[in-house]
């Protein structure tokens, strides 16, 4: 491997990236466009016209703001690398260090890097999650949030992102440098037993500090609850209700944890827009998943990919062109672990496009055969009214383009599913 062999594989891999994302974000916006003015036939009685022009206009005005995004992404991500951005602050921090061996020996320089580059990235990100959130999400109705509360939500992710974070990227880094050439593996293995623990301590202390979740109060709808999911052999530790409403109008349920973290959460805007029967009918097709075995497939899957990526930066990290080919000089006396992690961070999602329509397919699959579940156990006529209304409440539109979707929808097109439904 020659460092221009590098720097040409990056760019390459990189352009086609974001010529692919240009392509179909492009189509997206001309296929939505063209059906803008006209409901689908058979939606006429469901969805109004404006509703549909809403869901036009809210999906191009995301598509937009996307390409802005891939544009502004893809020059940060040449400053970093070729353009030598990387090294530069790699340097920096050495110099802050000036030259203590105690310091570059141990956790404390690597840390600060990956810290340092963490948070230069975060702040990078705040003008288009301000954007995304005080100007489309509430000129389409949607927003709820205040200033105040998108900050503090700000501060509560990094404060986390700090509590969680650093001592996993330690330990992380510790591995790469004391566990030999093995170190990949044992990083998997604190990588797997890391995101089977956040599965169980998410629901119970890290979702509390940003919303309030309280049990469901409604006696009926909670039998029938119940009731659903003793006949699907499910079992949770409560029912919930979450205070959605104060930053959207946007409705969903969901189950979250595993083992006796399990519960099931409902948005307060769903349950004030779905009748009982539309309810417990979305509530069957989560435990479709849960049937089906899905979750547990996605993180066989996760986990296989994760090793896979992490056996192949134990590789890169050994190769000097790796560094160098990516605009940055390997340290003389110093680890480079924390380089070769970031580097590999940075070029990993130029490839990851091309997985876009597997990963993408597998996830639609699931959501038919959860349909069939939901129909099974309860109601398909239920939850076609509420896929209409959840369709219409979230503007989702009802035209996206077909090559679009087989990248980027996990969940196929309403109208899909509801045929699938009718006819099965």
């Amino acid at each position: 491997m020659t460092t221009d062999l590098v720097t040409t594989l990056f760019l390459v891999f990189l352009g086609l990236s974001v010529l692919l994302q240009i392509w179909l974000a492009r189509r997206q916006i001309r296929h939505v466009s063209a059906h803008r003015d006209r409901v689908p036939e058979g939606f006429g009685e469901v969805i109004s016209h404006e509703a549909h022009v809403k869901a036009a206009d809210y999906t191009c005005a995301n598509q937009r703001l996307r390409l802005v995004q891939l544009a502004f992404a893809t020059l940060i991500l040449l400053g970093w690398t070729v353009g030598g951005g990387l090294d530069l602050l790699n340097d920096g921090v050495l110099r802050f260090f000036g030259g203590d061996e105690s310091a570059t020996a141990s956790l404390l320089y690597p840390v600060t890097l990956v810290v340092l580059f963490t948070l230069v990235g975060s702040i990078i990100e705040l003008p288009f999650e301000w954007y995304q959130n005080f100007r489309i999400e509430e000129k389409f109705g949607f927003n709820r949030m205040t200033h105040r509360l998108w900050l503090t939500d700000v501060i509560k992710n990094t404060l986390l992102s700090i509590v969680i974070g650093v001592p996993l990227i330690a330990a992380v880094l510790w591995l790469m440098g004391a566990a030999g050439p093995t170190w990949w593996l044992w990083a998997w293995a604190l990588w797997m037993a890391f995101n089977l623990l956040l599965m169980v301590i998410y629901p119970l202390f890290i979702a509390p500090l940003f919303n309030e979740f309280k049990p469901l109060e409604d006696e009926g709808l909670r039998a029938r609850v119940n009731e659903l999911m003793q006949r699907c052999g499910f079992s949770a530790k409560g029912l919930f209700v979450m205070d959605g409403s104060k930053r959207s109008a946007q409705s969903n349920a969901y189950f979250t944890g595993i083992g006796r973290s399990k519960r099931v959460v409902f948005y307060d805007t769903l349950l004030a827009r779905l009748s009982a029967g539309e309810l417990e009918a979305v509530l069957a097709h989560e435990l479709g998943h849960f049937h089906h075995k899905h979750i547990m497939k996605l993180i066989a899957g996760l986990f296989v990919m994760s090793l896979i990526g992490l056996a192949t930066l134990g590789w890169l990290a050994q190769q000097p062109a790796f560094y160098l080919g990516l605009g940055v000089t390997p340290n003389a006396s110093a680890s480079n672990d924390a380089l070769a992690l970031l580097l590999f961070l940075l070029v990993l999602p130029c490839l990851s496009v091309v997985f876009g329509p597997l990963s993408s397919g597998r996830s639609r699959q699931y959501e038919f055969q959860a349909d069939a579940y939901a129909k099974k156990q309860s109601s398909g006529a239920d939850l076609s009214t509420a896929l209409v209304k959840l369709t219409e409440d979230n503007a989702s539109t009802l035209t996206p383009d077909p090559w679009y979707v087989r990248f980027n929808y996990s969940h196929p097109p309403v109208i899909e599913r509801l045929a699938a439904l009718k006819s099965g």
